[in-house]
Parts: structure tokens; sequence; C-alpha cells
């Protein structure tokens, strides 16, 4: 959440930000008012306990008539402190309601608009011109089915849309990518981790995943849990409650974690193949850093994606994402998109996230620094959604007989194979 002390010197940023989301505007003056409610109702009940402290010191002393007339106040007292105490928590509450609800401020460099008016920031690679070499490239599912590596069918039989089984290379090469990223990570200096993929509401709600993204999560109502979409989550609510000691950050974590997604309101799209699904595999950094150095950070996070798809000889660019596609958390997002010859455009592969305090102060994450406590930054990467790299690396490697070339950074880790080459039916 934003810093409600922003919100009272500067609400027209806020709107301002909330305009530019698409967001509804009105939200900023609804909090306001909680807010001064929250604000003189706190007031009020510390001017009432403050009388009642007075009068039962006066007790004691009294005697006769003023002591009758000293405890009858006192029974006065003792009730409009009780009403005080309750609007004071229900106007904490409808504040702490309704800032949940408002999302992170965005940055002054964000393109405004939505999901196609972003700004291309860089271009690296060339996509292949497969005319040029003679033959019409096939999609992924049609490789990965000739390599034996895909098989949407019996995910489908077994599980329904939009579920896969990686089998024989597929698992593989899987087994490959998130190996080659670990390493990445950790030669990065990240802390690898396994995270777990079921977590309470709160680490979900602090995260801003309860809000406009809601209908992308699965709740398991039995038991109150939610499948992460992401370790993002998990990452984030790690140091939930805590005091961190300004001299241990930055703490950075390289999360490997199943991930579950609805999908909801992409019905149509898609639909072929491993692209878009409902349960995949990733590895996603994270970092704890100073608020002072998160933008260096976000930075520092894309150059590592960058470096992740360079090895991986993929051609991609790099996006702003303009405010309406940011996500409730973000301040600002770089998305990396990779060529994907069969559909004939860019798709994202990778992302990374600035959410500076937002996620912090959700989750209660602080860090004591000299004498301060405040909120720390938190901040968020993409390094490998496994089966959207599957598709780009099939398609963007392919050879005419339907073999696909391994780079060579992925290569020690499938056993020195240079080729992925069709199975024999």
């Amino acid at each position: 959440m934003i810093d409600l002390r922003l919100l009272r010197e500067d609400p027209d940023r806020v709107r301002a930000s909330q305009r530019a989301r698409g967001e509804d505007v009105g939200l900023v003056d609804a909090l306001l008012s909680a807010d001064e409610r929250r604000r003189s109702s706190g007031s009020r009940f510390d001017e009432l306990r403050a009388e009642q402290k007075t009068l039962g010191k006066l007790i004691p002393k009294a005697s006769g008539d003023e002591k009758a007339e000293l405890l009858r106040k006192a029974g006065e007292l003792s009730a409009a402190v009780k009403a005080a105490d309750a609007d004071q928590d229900e106007a904490a509450e409808e504040t702490q309601r309704l800032a949940l609800q408002l999302g992170n401020l965005v940055h002054p460099a964000v393109p405004v608009g939505g999901e196609e008016d972003f700004t291309v920031l860089e271009t690296v690679g060339s996509p292949r011109d497969f005319a040029a070499e003679g033959f019409e490239p096939k999609d992924h599912l049609e490789l990965g089915q000739l390599l034996g590596a895909i098989d949407v069918e019996r995910g489908a039989k077994v599980s329904g849309s939009r579920f896969y089984y990686l089998t024989g290379v597929g698992a593989l090469l899987e087994l490959a990518l998130v190996n080659a990223a670990i390493a990445q990570a950790t030669a990065a200096g990240f802390t690898p981790m396994l995270t777990p993929a079921l977590v309470k509401p709160r680490a979900m709600e602090g995260t801003g995943f309860l809000g406009q993204a809601s209908e992308n999560v699965y709740h398991l109502e039995k038991d109150d849990y939610y499948l992460v979409g992401t370790s993002e989550v998990p990452l984030a609510a790690y140091h939930m409650d805590e005091i961190v000691e300004a001299d241990r950050l930055p703490l950075r974590y390289a999360g490997f974690s199943p991930c579950f997604r609805r999908e909801a309101g992409t019905y149509g799209k898609d639909t072929r193949g491993i692209f878009r699904v409902h349960q995949f595999d990733k590895v996603e950094m994270f970092s704890y850093v100073t608020p002072e150095d998160a933008e260096a950070e976000h930075q520092r996070l894309l150059d590592w994606e960058k470096q992740w798809l360079t090895g991986l000889e993929l051609p991609f660019h790099v996006i702003d994402v303009a405010t309406g596609d940011l996500g409730a958390s973000a301040s600002r997002k770089f998305d990396c998109e990779a060529w994907i010859p069969a559909q004939g455009k860019y798709r994202e592969l990778t992302s990374a996230s600035n959410c500076n305090e937002f996620q912090a102060r959700r989750l209660s994450v602080r860090m004591r620094d000299g004498k301060h406590i405040r909120p720390l930054a938190t901040l968020n990467g993409t390094l490998c959604a496994v089966p959207r790299t599957i598709v780009a690396l099939l398609e963007n490697h392919q050879q005419a007989d339907g073999s696909v070339r391994v780079p060579e950074m992925l290569r020690p880790y499938l056993g020195g194979r240079e080729l992925l080459e069709p199975v024999a039916k």
C-alpha cells in the first residue's frame, strides 16, 4: 500500500496515478475521508482516556456527594471511552480496507495507456529469415510432437484444456533450463529457494494478487489456502512481520516453484500448445533493497534477464509496460519479449517489476537504518518461465528436418548434446 502521509500531502498525484492505471479515482477521496475519521476518532479516544485517568485519581480523595458525582461521571466516561474505541477500530478497518484496494503509484516515466501502448526500449538480435533458408518454420507444438517432447492430448484427457505433459527430451529440456537459470542466479549472488505452492490469504493479499488479479488465482475454499501464480508471493512474504538490518541489504532470492493461473478472460487466446497454460514451473528472482536503491536494482534485474535470453540466443526486445498493464503492485515494469516465428510477433518471456515500498508496507517488512525503522523496497523479475521459454527455443532454433539446435549455454545441462532430434515413430 502507499504511504498515507503522501496521500494526505499530495492527493492529486495519487488521483493521477489511479487515472493513468484506468482505476477508480473516487477511491482516493473515499480513503482520504476514512483516514480523517481514523485520525479524529483516535484523537477523541486519547482525549477521553486522559480525562478518565485524571478522574480516576480524584475519586479516592473525594467523599460524600462529591464522590458520588465523580463516580457518576466515571460511568459516563467509561461508556464514552468504549464507544470511541469501537469507532476508532471501525475507522481503522475501513481505512485499511480501502488502502488495500489502491494500486501503487506509477513511475513518472511509465507510458500512459493500455496493453498495446508500451514503449520499445531496446531490440536485441534479429529474427531468422526462414524463407531465405528455404523452409517454412513449424510451430512449437508440431516440433514438440516430432521430438517426443510435448503431449497436450493426454494432458487434456487427464486434467483438461491448457494442461500438458513434457516427455522424454521435453522433460530433460525443462530440467536443463531450470538448472541453468539457478546457476546464473547463484553466480549473480542470489540464494536459491524452493518455495511453498500454497500460501495463506495474507501472503497473497500482501503481494497485491487479491485485487484486480484475483480472477486468475486458484483458491482452496475448504482450507482457505491459495495456489501461487508465481514464487514472488512466498518470497515477498518470507520476511513478513520482520525487521531487517540495513547492512544485510540487498537480500536476493531465486525461487523455483510450480505456478498456477486460471487464465480467466483468455478464452480462445493462445489455445494451441503450451504458451498459455494453467500450471507451469518458473525461476523467479526477488530482491529486498533500500528504497533509495530500488531503481538501480530494477535495472540490474533487467540486465540479468537480458543476459539469460542472450545466452539462449533468442531475438527479443525490451518494453516499458504501459500504466494500464502494470498490475497493482508495480510502479514500473520492464518486459522482455522474444520473437516467436510461428506467431510472427514478439511475446512476453520475462518481466521485471519495481514495487518500491508497496508490498513491504502491506506485509510489514521493514529495515532498521541506524535508529530509524522504515519500510524497505521489493522487486521481482522472471528469469525462466519454462513453457514459454521452451516455445521460443524450439521455434527459433529449429532446423529444416524438424531437429532443434541446442544453444551452447544449455549444452552442459543436456549431457553435451548439440541437437534435439525427432524420434522414430
